[in-house]
């Protein structure tokens, strides 16, 4: 094991006797290291769950015969920092948590990771610095918010925002909006639509790094923490068949992902995370052309906020991530490892329910495109984004004078 560096031999009695100060055993110094890496903060709903999710973690782990050590990373909520200067910080923040998850892994010689982030820079930070460990690691996001409801109508995030627009327009009250700041987002987890935290759940199960249905169990469920038990027991089987993440992060792996990703309609921050994950593997081992090309195999076939009508809750409901899987079989590249033992293609025979009135099939989409189109041309030479699932017809074709925005 890894771990012997730091544990095994005569000359390792200083490090023993560290551990022992923290309350460590011999029984369980004997044990497989896995490093529990936590985001719980008090700022952020997607993350004050988190404590109870890294409990049923630790649980797992030490059914399984592994010792659990955990330790914290920063997380910066986008939706509180946006608007202000706030905003400059949140994506430097994901270097700064793959530094630290590479950094406490590595000296402290752990054989193996468990990784509990949730919203936006912070599932693609954890998982950049574990890929650079080369450790066995599973992913155990935090899960999504329900959706709030108020007078027979459901509410998210968006709703508040659209409901200032509301005020200053003068189609609601100052009441009015106050209600649905009230409401909109009810209690833990990302918030309830495909945002880029749920957004990156779907993709993080997609790449096989958590368990089925994990990405849309919900926050504060039973299931979750059922989830996040099995995910602690299974990360000391990785461990022990040193199923190390180039096993599972093939380039069909992120082929994969970026197809769930386009057919979901996700967000167009995937554009920055899905190569920076990947360039953790392999320099240039995804890049936007991947997603240019991949973006004419799929439809976009699920209906979700902020572009659509449904939630997450919708979408889990539906069958969550192996439905998706299976809708898209005919593109899926199904011989992909996962953390959970399967293939891909053996997660996607074990579906047995879809919603398709929530997942619809390829042939009856919600648009015939992909949810994510890459554009090209002379405002654009290098390439930009747009989400098709989110953009209204009217604005496919545009003549007349461009308007482009290059703040500082």
């Amino acid at each position: 094991m890894i771990s012997d560096r730091v544990k095994k031999g005569i000359e390792r009695a200083p490090h023993r006797s560290l551990l022992k100060a923290c309350g460590y055993t011999d029984e369980e110094i004997e044990r497989p290291f896995i490093g529990v890496v936590n985001s719980f903060t008090e700022v952020v709903p997607g993350h004050i769950h988190l404590r109870e999710v890294a409990e049923a973690v630790k649980k797992g782990i030490y059914a399984n015969g592994g010792t659990a050590f955990e330790f914290n990373t920063m997380a910066i909520c986008d939706g509180i920092a946006m608007g202000h200067e706030g905003m400059r910080y949140s994506l430097p923040s994901r270097e700064i948590i793959a530094d630290t998850v590479e950094s406490m892994a590595k000296a402290h010689g752990f054989d193996g990771l468990v990784l509990i982030p949730s919203c936006d820079k912070i599932v693609p930070g954890m998982i950049m610095g574990a890929i650079r460990t080369g450790l066995p690691f599973i992913v155990v996001t935090g899960g999504p918010m329900f959706p709030g409801e108020y007078r027979g109508k459901r509410y998210d995030l968006i709703s508040v925002f659209e409901g200032v627009g509301q005020y200053s327009a003068g189609k609601i009250s100052e009441k009015e909006l106050k209600d649905i700041e009230n409401i909109a987002c009810p209690g833990a987890g990302s918030c309830a639509g495909l945002f880029t935290a749920n957004t990156m759940a779907c993709i993080t199960e997609a790449l096989g790094l958590s368990l089925p249905y994990c990405a849309t169990s919900h926050a504060n469920t039973a299931e979750k923490i059922r989830i996040a038990k099995k995910s602690g027991m299974r990360i000391v089987d990785l461990v022990k068949n040193n199923i190390t993440p180039d096993k599972i992060l093939t380039k069909e792996a992120f082929e994969n992902a970026i197809l769930v990703d386009l057919a979901l309609g996700g967000s167009t921050n995937t554009t920055l995370h899905i190569p920076a994950i990947a360039h953790e593997v392999k320099p240039k081992f995804i890049t936007s052309d991947d997603f240019d090309r991949l973006s004419d195999e799929v439809p976009h076939i699920a209906s979700l906020r902020p572009g659509g009508e449904n939630f997450i809750i919708d979408l889990h409901r539906a069958g969550g991530i192996p439905a998706v899987l299976k809708v898209l079989e005919e593109k899926i590249r199904k011989n992909c490892l996962t953390v959970s033992g399967k293939t891909v293609g053996e997660i996607i025979k074990e579906v047995d329910y879809i919603d398709y009135n929530i997942i619809r099939p390829v042939n009856n989409p919600v648009h015939k495109t992909a949810g994510i189109r890459i554009l090209r041309g002379n405002l654009a030479p290098d390439g930009a984004v747009v989400k098709i699932s989110a953009v209204s017809e009217e604005m496919y074709r545009f003549e007349g004078t461009a308007k482009v925005y290059d703040c500082e």
